[in-house]
């Protein structure tokens, strides 16, 4: 029988267990297609890593003896539409079953049911084979419960895939060591270089130019810094291990204006394009911390344990359990336009400057950036989370929707009106001066809610505990801040709330 695989761009796993041994008739499909890049404009080193990863992997197959039928994004019969290409392909080859590993997109996990659907060949769906829990998994864990505490679900999966546990217990004794991850870096311990790769992409840019496809963002195509292989990936992993792994934990939350990666191991483009797999990764960080357990602390590598075992497939298990209602969700009614600044980082607030200059330039912030600076502006501003979304899909090599929309619409933007979150994630100038030095080169003073060079983050702060009171006033973990704001003098909260208008009407001239 002549089967016809297809193969997603965010499906490079080698080791799936379709790429065995080499059979004649099999035929996988790839495909560079403007349907992908066009649904959202993608910064271009995004558009650049998915597209040379995915040649790589091709070739690499083809290397082991397997059959592909590659459409580059330029060629001439590259229909550009997923259908058209499965048609046209399973014609070509004369395919007598088209077979496909379950997306991580609802989109096109619905677009693939619709295909097979009129398909009058056997059509199979198989697992990808790259997750620790099933797409369901999750909503069965918390199936009856009130809440749907991510550390529950964490817990369950420590045990389940037994890491760091000691019988039934942790390791160490506790679970979690997020107190003990949030210092802040002040030039020592020394970081070291990221693991890079400077490649030359020029050629596939000139394609991508070529096709005209539009993008964000800017790159240096002869100087390409990120992953594109398995093997790629894996010296990006040992890298880590043995560079950054040792004081990861403490400085994950840590932001600094003249580092970029800190001790962030860069391995999430790699991660959500399965060129490697959560598993190997755990694996190997836990072991490299087993045979150095007396350079790396507990705390180190429980911080990283609990960002892939946790949270990454804990927000995959959301996605799949809410959507596709979960897309469309804004609980707090928030409807004002993304700020120009998000697409230039013209501002003269430091933060916001440097985190969304470093995203078009690298098409990278790590999750503090994100969450605390950029995410909470936009909340804080009360911004659409529809354009929240656009933005965060777009301009990060790592963000796959999946992955995106449950940061955004639930962790950044509180939008689930807290299913995923107990509480929303926003803060005044004082967080940001706690867990960085943006503030001490600032236009605007930390310390200030109004004057014209109070930073803007304090008055948007307090206003948004005003707006938003009547919604949050049941809200224990919010109780502190809403009696603090209760008591605060009408004719301060009145100047506060004149000042974040301002602001929020006009966010160009701050």
């Amino acid at each position: 029988m002549k089967i016809l695989r297809l193969i997603l761009g965010d499906q490079l796993n080698l080791n799936h267990s379709w790429h065995g041994k080499p059979d004649g008739n099999v035929t996988y499909l790839m495909a560079e297609m403007r349907q992908e890049t066009d649904y959202v404009k993608h910064h271009i080193q995004k558009v650049l890593g998915f597209f040379q990863s995915m040649r790589n992997f091709a070739g690499e197959l083809e290397e082991k003896g397997h059959h592909v039928r590659y459409f580059r994004i330029g060629d001439q019969d590259n229909p550009q539409d997923l259908k058209v290409i499965i048609d046209n392909t399973i014609a070509e080859v004369n395919a007598e079953c088209f077979q496909y590993q379950l997306p991580d997109e609802y989109r096109l996990d619905r677009q693939l049911k619709e295909i097979t659907a009129n398909l009058d060949i056997e059509t199979t769906a198989v697992d990808s084979e790259h997750f620790l829990s099933s797409r369901d998994e999750l909503a069965d864990f918390f199936e009856g419960k009130k809440q749907l505490l991510m550390e529950s679900f964490y817990r369950y999966m420590r045990k389940k895939h037994n890491i760091l546990m000691n019988g039934k217990e942790p390791e160490g004794g506790q679970w979690n060591y997020d107190k003990s991850n949030r210092k802040k870096w002040k030039g020592d311990p020394e970081i070291p270089h990221e693991r890079g790769f400077r490649k030359d992409l020029s050629g596939l840019l000139h394609e991508i130019e070529e096709a005209e496809i539009k993008t964000i963002g800017t790159v240096n195509a002869s100087s390409f810094n990120w992953p594109t292989s398995r093997a790629d990936a894996l010296a990006v992993l040992n890298y880590f291990c043995k560079n950054l792994l040792v004081h990861f934990g403490d400085y994950q939350d840590a932001m600094h204006s003249e580092e970029k990666f800190l001790f962030h191991s860069r391995i999430s483009f790699a991660l959500n394009t399965k060129m490697i797999g959560p598993g190997e990764t755990l694996q190997k960080v836990v072991n490299y911390y087993r045979e150095h357990s007396n350079e790396v602390h507990l705390s180190q590598v429980e911080g990283f344990v609990r960002q892939i075992l946790g949270w990454r497939e804990y927000m995959r298990g959301i996605y799949w359990k809410e959507m596709p209602s979960y897309a469309n969700k804004n609980e707090l009614d928030n409807k004002n336009p993304l700020p120009q600044f998000y697409w230039d980082a013209e501002t003269k607030m430091n933060c916001l400057h440097h985190a969304i200059k470093q995203s078009l330039e690298d098409a990278y912030a790590h999750h503090i950036q994100r969450l605390m600076i950029t995410g909470n502006y936009a909340l804080l501003t009360q911004t659409d989370p529809a354009e929240v979304d656009q933005w965060y899909l777009g301009i990060y090599i790592d963000a796959i929707e999946w992955v995106e929309l449950t940061n955004t619409r639930g962790m950044s933007q509180f939008a689930d009106g807290g299913l995923l979150a107990t509480k929303p994630y926003v803060s005044s100038a004082n967080y940001i001066n706690k867990m960085g030095n943006y503030c001490s080169e600032c236009t605007y003073s930390h310390t200030k809610k109004t004057g014209e060079n109070a930073c803007p983050f304090n008055a948007l702060y307090w206003n948004f505990l005003a707006e938003k009171k009547s919604y949050f006033q049941d809200n224990r973990r919010m109780s502190l801040m809403l009696s603090l704001l209760d008591k605060m003098e009408p004719d301060e909260l009145k100047s506060i709330q004149e000042r974040a208008r301002k602001i929020i009407a006009n966010p160009g001239d701050y």
